[in-house]
């Protein structure tokens, strides 16, 4: 999920055929299509998942391997991993927070909005450009402007 950005529906119905060229095809919200770059060390990651189950559809298959793992499977999963790797409990992240984690260190590498905006699939750029105060590179920005405004008062 955050490799690429990916919702936990998204994450959860991952299609085998979805993965070609090192790019993920995802449909997102409103059945909206999306092409996302696939790490390679996630790729191969993937790979030795896929081979352990062997299933010719679903990336995460549910135990039957009849369809895909349910998304409340995988956030289930994500609260156990959370607990046992000891985080506090007050503000445990979320699946979701890895998508957001996913944008914020996107942007901080430089990476334009625009192109953050395609790769999560949002409509309004609005909802892309709420990531930016988030930024390590824009709040020093904010403070190097501040700095120069304020020299010599």
């Amino acid at each position: 999920m955050y490799a690429c950005g990916l919702r936990v529906s998204e994450a959860a119905g991952l299609e085998v055929k979805a993965i070609a060229d090192g790019m993920v095809r995802i449909i997102g919200k409103g059945d909206k299509e999306r092409r996302v770059p696939l790490p390679a060390p996630v790729l191969d990651a993937l790979r030795r998942i896929w081979q352990e189950h062997g299933n010719r559809r679903w990336v995460f298959p549910n135990h039957q391997g009849t369809g895909p793992l349910s998304p409340r499977v995988l956030e289930r999963t994500f609260t156990a991993a959370v607990k046992a790797a000891g985080l506090p409990g007050d503000r445990r992240p979320t699946p979701h927070a890895l998508r957001h984690s996913y944008a914020t260190r996107l942007l901080e590498k430089g990476i334009d909005t625009r192109v953050v905006q395609i790769l999560l699939g949002h409509a309004n750029i609005a909802t892309t450009a709420v990531y930016t105060h988030l930024t390590e590179p824009t709040r020093a920005g904010v403070r190097r402007v501040l700095d120069e405004v304020m020299a010599g008062l």
